[in-house]
């Protein structure tokens, strides 16, 4: 490679042929700016103005009705789910319970309380895994129940109630 520039235009902005003799048809180049100002547009005091801040809207709203088979659907959903919660909770306990020797110091306080003539009471035979598993079970279903039939008969009363007072006001903004 030779050590001339490699440019093919000149400065005047016409292009070389490689025989060295330059093209007078070719457009000229514009002149480069600075690096600085390259990415910034040129600016012309009062052309343009900043775009005013938009003000938050807001919606004012009334919850006049709610639909009850949309609460018990969504209310029975919740309270299965509250009770698997409350079946595995009582698994955890129970567990944490029998791992850290809770259980074998509530049947030695019994025994000294008792004296040690009475045969003696295993709280592990009394509240033992499975009894305590079918308790939380059974609990959980009426919680399902209960909870489903009071959620239903709210959104009843709330229908009945918003006929008379007109419901819930709620307004949304928008940030």
């Amino acid at each position: 490679m030779s050590s001339a520039n490699t440019n093919p235009r000149s400065s005047s902005g016409q292009v070389r042929t490689p025989g060295g003799s330059p093209r007078t048809n070719a457009p000229a180049r514009p002149p480069q700016r600075p690096a600085g100002q390259a990415n910034r547009p040129a600016q012309r005091p009062g052309l343009v103005k900043p775009a005013p801040k938009a003000k938050a809207r807001k919606a004012r709203l009334l919850v006049s009705k709610v639909d009850p088979w949309s609460v018990l659907k969504m209310s029975f959903l919740l309270s299965v789910a509250l009770g698997i919660v409350t079946v595995v909770a009582s698994f955890v306990i129970w567990t944490v319970l029998d791992l850290t020797g809770i259980f074998d110091g509530v049947n030695e306080l019994l025994r000294e309380i008792a004296g040690s003539e009475s045969g003696g009471f295993d709280l592990r035979q009394f509240a033992s895994l499975p009894q305590v598993l079918s308790f939380a079970t059974i609990i959980a279903v009426v919680n399902v129940v209960l909870l489903t039939a009071l959620a239903m008969l709210s959104a009843v009363l709330y229908n009945i109630s918003s006929t008379l007072v007109g419901g819930i006001g709620v307004t949304l903004t928008d940030d």
